[in-house]
């Protein structure tokens, strides 16, 4: 596979940043980092500097995707693509590479409504953070930080945008009736061994927020079952509880931060193999689990 890109951060934009540091640091148990120079909030799950970036905004969503370029050719050439799909990405100046802690950078506004931020040289440590309530740590080394899906009205074109333009592949796919009328459809997408780094959602209508939920994968199985009991305690939202998904088979739960976007935690995903021959169709999500947990 051309492993030339993988996830390397999420900005996203609530009314108190202030709120969502309990959640990220005492429930998912991230590493909270040192704030950027504009002042948003920053929390990492290994070697690099801040992985989630949280700013002060009214948007209440995802407002920058980062995909970080593994070196300058593949950087240029990501870039290059993006502009031969259509698009007309911006080089960023000194201070957004600051605020982003990178070399350089490059932005161009995603059809699901976010801006695409392409990184080279994201900032990192001699060694991963402490995540003491992760005490195995995460799986990040050649895969990115973990994934994030989005919904979107305009998913054809943000599909295009994934594959042509960023120069993903598609893993597989679901497709199943959620309601009455309404169908599901879900598209997710590699760029390196991670069977999805990017998955989207056909939304039928607008929705409050594109972002769904982001994902952060353990090393220890035991770490997603103490974060499941860390949410239960706190009493928040658990719109999925334990349970493992058919495609991915990852043994996960979801959980609703106090912003509304959820928070998947898991374990165990297989990975992208070449060459890959299960882009298929799944007509359910999970093989068990996954359900609401009552009364939160």
């Amino acid at each position: 596979m051309n492993h030339a890109i993988e996830l390397g951060y999420v900005r996203i934009e609530v009314s108190d940043p202030t709120a969502l540091t309990p959640f990220f640091t005492d429930t998912i148990g991230l590493a909270p980092g040192d704030p950027t120079p504009e002042g948003d909030l920053t929390w990492s799950d290994d070697e690099a500097v801040q992985r989630v970036i949280v700013g002060q905004g009214p948007g209440n969503d995802l407002t920058a995707l980062g995909f970080e370029a593994l070196d300058a050719a593949a950087f240029d050439a990501t870039l290059a693509s993006i502009s031969a799909a259509g698009y007309d990405p911006t080089h960023g100046d000194a201070a957004q590479c600051r605020a982003r802690r990178v070399d350089r950078l490059a932005t161009v506004d995603a059809p699901w409504g976010s801006a695409l931020e392409l990184a080279l040289g994201l900032e990192r440590r001699s060694a991963p953070v402490s995540t003491p309530l992760m005490s195995g740590g995460f799986v990040t080394v050649g895969q990115g930080f973990g994934h994030a899906v989005i919904a979107t009205t305009a998913f054809d074109e943000s599909v295009r945008f994934a594959t042509e333009g960023l120069g993903m592949v598609q893993s597989d796919w679901m497709q199943t009736s959620i309601a009455e009328g309404i169908e599901l459809e879900v598209r997710f997408f590699h760029c390196n061994a991670r069977h999805h780094t990017l998955a989207l959602a056909r939304a039928p209508f607008e929705l409050p927020q594109k972002l769904h939920h982001v994902m952060f994968e353990t090393n220890d199985r035991d770490d997603v079952g103490r974060a499941f009991d860390r949410a239960f305690a706190a009493g928040l939202p658990l719109p999925n509880g334990l349970g493992v998904h058919d495609n991915d088979r990852m043994f996960s739960f979801y959980v609703a931060s106090p912003a509304g976007f959820q928070v998947e935690v898991g374990h165990g995903a297989r990975r992208i193999s070449e060459p890959w021959t299960e882009d298929r169709r799944y007509d359910a999500a999970s093989i068990w689990g996954h359900q609401p947990v009552p009364g939160r």
